[in-house]
């Protein structure tokens, strides 16, 4: 299966006023954070704590994703991850991220990638494609067919668009792109992290023309009402708070007007901890769910960016707005 490019940076005429579908069911998926010791290692319980408690509320979890240091950790801390995810949902449903290390230049490595699909598998997990060197450096008719060879071996898959915002192998694809996505019935939905609204109102239209049951999570941290539109979510800053953005997502599918005043409140942190370098917002996370009593350290990956120690009086103000502390 092929798609043509080309015409991907032209623009679709967008109207939000009538996107707007209120009393909507939402459906979250949290990627889940990847906590750690202040010497380096990884906090097992505090993170198998925190997939639970993020099921519990209602959301599915998403682990090995970027929120997970996926491109940080190594191949046995990504197994130990799956493997304790497994045991601790106890059936329940989560997301894995199929992320295949290389390096500029590299070739499409679909050898790689099914090693990973199939891992995730192994332990009752549904696999997001992450983009890679050797993915984003195709031609979008080539990211199809990429796609299109990985379903061979996969019932169920999401897609997962990253802007280079947060990773230096990320791509947004061009719409046409994006379409010929749709075309491939194992592929459920996919996450598209743009950090722009217009490019997801685009996808928005696209999908409800193309594949109206098609699943499109939006990554955009920095527009989490993106959901009052037609998307669903697969966020990072929802990790912070998955108890908060369950009640948000309630309160939208019932009328309650209380949605608003919440979402901005989460929208709030979700600016802060996403503002530049967007990468040390894994730190934001582990210094907001410190402060909750959810995690003993709030130390990130002994590779991970960092913010300021002056952060934490404002996130414990976030916190207490939000009822929390």
């Amino acid at each position: 299966m092929t798609t043509p490019t080309g015409a991907g940076a032209q623009s679709l005429a967008i109207d939000p006023l009538n996107m707007v579908r209120p009393r909507r069911k939402i459906t979250g998926i949290s990627a889940t954070l990847l906590p750690f010791h202040d010497d380096g290692r990884v906090d097992w319980d505090g993170y198998c704590t925190h997939v639970a408690r993020t099921a519990e509320a209602g959301l599915t979890p998403a682990v090995n994703m970027d929120t997970g240091y996926a491109n940080l950790i190594d191949e046995e801390t990504r197994r130990e991850v799956l493997a304790l995810t497994q045991e601790t949902l106890e059936g329940k449903p989560f997301v894995g991220g199929a992320f295949v290390t290389d390096r500029p230049g590299d070739r499409w490595n679909p050898a790689a990638y099914r090693r990973q699909i199939e891992l995730i598998q192994r332990y009752g997990g549904t696999p997001i494609i992450f983009p890679s060197y050797g993915l984003t450096s195709m031609a979008g008719e080539q990211i199809v067919d990429a796609y299109n060879e990985l379903a061979a071996d996969c019932p169920e898959f999401l897609a997962f668009e990253l802007g280079e915002m947060f990773v230096p192998f990320g791509k947004i694809y061009e719409l046409e792109t994006f379409e010929g996505l749709l075309s491939i019935q194992q592929c459920v939905g996919a996450k598209h992290s743009s950090l722009s609204r217009q490019q997801e109102w685009e996808r928005l239209l696209v999908r409800d023309r193309v594949r109206p049951d098609f699943k499109l999570y939006t990554g955009n941290d920095l527009a989490i009402d993106m959901v009052m539109y037609g998307s669903d979510y697969l966020l990072g800053i929802s990790t912070f708070a998955p108890d908060l953005f369950a009640r948000r997502d309630a309160l939208w599918a019932a009328g309650d007007p209380a949605f608003y005043e919440l979402n901005d409140m989460l929208q709030y942190l979700g600016h802060f901890a996403f503002r530049p370098p967007v990468p040390a917002y894994k730190h934001t996370a582990a210094q907001f769910l410190k402060l909750r009593g959810w995690i003993e350290s709030d130390a990130p990956h002994p590779q991970g960016m960092r913010r300021p120690e002056s952060d934490i009086p404002i996130l414990r103000d976030m916190a207490e707005r939000l009822g929390v502390l």
